[in-house]
């Protein structure tokens, strides 16, 4: 069977994590680099030993390769929407770095275009492939804790010059708001673990009086999200915190709670204190922590089964809708319904 070909645009921090992953993949060969500089492009490809890798400094030309079936989008947010669209519209299976979209009508230009194009997409919201995440489904999924009433999810990130992206990402012409540009995993956590869609947010955001990182906007944000089924949940995502990067969950359910790796249920009931489910965590902010590969793998199965992943743009469509309504309400100073008008 023919293997499918690999597009990456960008080569920043994350396209090692994807040309990785591809490569590995023995359905996958990566056969496209783009960067607005060549030399870089050339560069990767070399980097990883590629065989028969394109270089090109144009995602439009680049797009026209017949031998590319999937692309993903590597490159700052604000660019994240025009590359997508242009890749459905091309007619190849796409991966999205996350934000998809740092304002609501770019959002909405690329559901409807992946939708109208019929192609296969994923939100890169990597730690739903995370060895926890998956262990707190199974939970879930066996009634361990019961209904979830109320969720925490957390998302503290020192953000600064230690980081490569850090320079454009303080921009909101680039990073879009803080939620966007980190805190959004904390939200699709939060729905990934309620599973119910939000109706309603209310969001507080503030810096730091030194602004010591140069945030173009408020970096740290917290929502409280009113679910549909009564449920209630609160993000907090801090960019300007002086410590260890952290991101915590703890989900409260009317059978018992869990606390990121451990659990209390009333089903086991000569259970004294927190039993602790030894798993990899999603603890630490390095792109090469995260499951990548598993990501890319479930992504191949979905375009060779012809079946939709959970993380589609259509499913993440609703992540990102929160994000934006918190944006609205600590701008605003009001509550803010969804879905947005």
């Amino acid at each position: 069977m023919k293997k499918l070909g690999a597009g990456i645009i960008g080569t920043g921090w994350v396209s090692d994590e994807y040309i990785k992953a591809f490569e590995k993949n023995p359905q996958c060969d990566v056969v496209a680099i783009c960067s607005r500089d060549r030399v870089r492009a050339t560069a990767k490809a070399a980097e990883y030993h590629l065989r028969d890798c394109a270089s090109f400094t144009n995602p439009a030309e680049m797009l026209k390769e017949a031998a590319i079936d999937i692309v993903a989008i590597c490159t700052p947010h604000n660019q994240h929407v025009e590359q997508a669209v242009a890749c459905a519209r091309a007619g190849k299976h796409v991966i999205v770095e996350k934000p998809i979209a740092i304002d609501l009508d770019g959002l909405r230009q690329l559901d409807r275009t992946i939708r109208a194009a019929g192609v296969k997409s994923v939100t890169s919201f990597v730690l739903r492939w995370n060895p926890l995440f998956e262990n707190i489904r199974a939970m879930l999924d066996r009634d361990l804790i019961g209904k979830v009433f109320y969720a925490e999810v957390d998302y503290l990130h020192g953000v600064g010059p230690q980081y490569r992206l850090w320079p454009w990402m303080i921009k909101k012409e680039y990073g879009g708001s803080s939620l966007l540009a980190g805190g959004c995993h904390a939200v699709d956590a939060m729905r990934w673990f309620v599973r119910d869609e939000a109706v309603e947010v209310s969001a507080y955001s503030n810096t730091t009086a030194a602004n010591a990182y140069q945030y173009e906007y408020d970096p740290n944000v917290v929502a409280i999200v009113r679910f549909a089924g009564g449920a209630v949940g609160k993000v907090a995502c801090c960019l300007e915190a002086r410590m260890p990067y952290v991101f915590n969950i703890e989900l409260f359910g009317d059978k018992g709670t869990i606390r990121n790796n451990q659990l209390f249920t009333s089903e086991w009931p000569g259970q004294t204190g927190w039993a602790t489910v030894p798993a990899v965590l999603p603890d630490s902010g390095d792109v090469s922590h995260h499951p990548f590969q598993r990501e890319v793998d479930h992504f191949v199965e979905c375009i060779l089964n012809d079946r939709e992943s959970h993380a589609s743009v259509a499913d993440t469509y609703k992540t990102h809708e929160i994000c934006l309504a918190a944006d609205l309400s600590a701008a605003e100073g009001r509550p803010v319904r969804i879905p947005l008008p």
